[in-house]
C-alpha cells in the first residue's frame, strides 16, 4: 500500500494530466439543502427577473439584426440553436449565475423534458483550472411505432465553465435530429420564450 505522502502526490500528478476528456474530478451535481433553499429565494428576487428580461431583450435585438451586448453570442445552425452568455463580462456573483444555470434547467423540465445527466467536471488547462458543470436534457416522449417521434426543440445541453472557481460563460444548446425517424424541431424561438 503507498504511503499517504505518495498518495498525495498521485493526486496531484492526475490533476496535472486532466484534460477535458479525463478530468481529475468527474461527478454528479448534487444541491444540499442550504444551496436548494438559497434558489428558491433567488427565484423570487429582481436579480432573476432583470437576468430573464436582458435575456429576452438581447434575442430580440439579434432576431432584428442589431448589435445585442458584447456579453452575449447566439449561435444559429441547421442543427443547434443556442446562445452563450459571457457572465465574466458581467456583474452577476457566481451565486446568482449557478441560480441561473439551475433555473434553465428546471424550466426546460417544464417544458416535459427529462433530465439525462447533470454532471461536473474539473481538469487543468494551461494556466487555470476549468469547471465544466453541465445538464442535459431530453424530450418525453412516447413511442408509437410507425409515427415520428416529437423532438420538440432537440436535447438541450445547459453548461457552466469556471475558471479557478470564476465564473466564465453558461451555454444553452438545443440540437435537433434530421431524421426520418423525427418530426420537424419546434422553433427556438418558443423554446426562448417558456424560458
Amino acid at each position: 500500500m503507498a504511503s499517504f505522502w505518495e498518495q498525495v502526490k498521485q493526486l496531484f500528478e492526475r490533476a496535472e494530466e486532466s484534460s477535458p476528456a479525463h478530468p481529475a474530478v468527474h461527478e454528479m451535481i448534487e444541491r444540499g439543502p442550504e444551496e436548494s433553499a438559497d434558489f428558491d429565494r433567488w427565484k423570487n428576487t429582481l436579480a432573476k427577473r432583470r437576468l430573464i428580461d436582458w435575456l429576452m431583450d438581447q434575442y430580440a435585438v439579434y432576431l432584428s439584426d442589431g448589435r445585442q451586448d458584447r456579453s452575449i453570442d447566439f449561435l444559429d445552425t441547421p442543427s443547434s440553436k443556442g446562445f452563450v452568455i459571457h457572465f465574466h463580462e458581467t456583474n452577476y456573483t457566481k451565486a446568482e449565475v449557478t441560480h441561473f444555470f439551475h433555473y434553465l434547467k428546471e424550466r426546460v423540465q417544464s417544458l416535459e423534458y427529462r433530465l439525462q445527466i447533470s454532471d461536473r467536471r474539473i481538469f487543468s488547462r494551461s494556466g487555470w483550472v476549468e469547471t465544466q458543470e453541465r445538464h442535459y436534457l431530453k424530450p418525453r416522449n412516447k413511442y408509437a411505432e410507425g409515427e415520428a417521434i416529437n423532438q420538440r426543440f432537440g436535447n438541450i445541453t445547459i453548461e457552466l465553465e469556471l475558471r479557478d472557481d470564476q465564473v466564465r460563460n453558461l451555454r444553452l444548446r438545443a440540437t435537433i435530429y434530421k431524421d426520418a425517424l423525427y418530426r420537424e424541431g419546434e422553433n427556438f424561438g418558443a423554446l426562448m420564450s417558456a424560458l
